[in-house]
């Protein structure tokens, strides 16, 4: 099994193959457009106008699972992302990434890039860590999705090669994106 053999839905409701991804390397991050860490779509923004000519996409999950801050409809939730964040990256339907029925693309890629914990160093890493722990121990534990902002890194090739948590700048992956294109 590989990247290539998943699928999903456009957030225009078109299913995607992602085997038409094949050759560029991709980002695919879970997102939340109310989310604190949505601050995060403008280096997303940023990196995928720096990037994409040279084959790199960026592909969005929006996701209600964490904390509810995904609560719009499909349209609502794509004119917040293109208006609000100055999104042009492709958008995917409202998606599950953990629980009982996550969209099985993110079982994949959890179980390709397991949880390595966050950067306790940082504060950001330290307070995403306090605040799993405390609050949702069940969503600390195990390998799943944590947050809004889980990013993946994928090569050319179909191969997960990372996995950079929600306290992980975008700007901070673009060392390891340009190695790979």
């Amino acid at each position: 099994m590989s990247i290539y053999d998943f699928q999903a839905t456009s957030i225009n409701g078109k299913p995607i193959e992602f085997s038409d991804y094949r050759g560029k390397v991709l980002l695919i991050v879970n997102t939340a457009s109310k989310c604190s860490f949505s601050s995060q779509f403008a280096d997303l923004q940023r990196l995928y106008e720096k990037r994409r000519e040279q084959g790199f996409e960026i592909l969005a999950f929006p996701c209600n699972q964490f904390n509810e801050k995904e609560p719009g409809s499909h349209s609502e939730v794509q004119g917040i992302c293109q208006m609000n964040h100055g999104v042009t990256f492709p958008l995917f339907e409202k998606t599950d990434v953990r629980g009982l029925s996550p969209h099985p693309l993110f079982q994949y890629l959890t179980q390709q890039a397991p949880f390595q914990g966050f950067d306790t160093q940082t504060k950001d890493g330290q307070w995403m860590e306090d605040f799993l722990r405390d609050k949702y121990p069940e969503i600390y534990a195990g390998d799943g999705i944590k947050w809004n902002f889980s990013k993946f890194l994928v090569d050319r090739d179909g191969h997960v090669k990372g996995r950079f948590e929600v306290t992980t700048e975008p700007c901070a992956i673009d060392p390891v994106i340009e190695s790979l294109l």
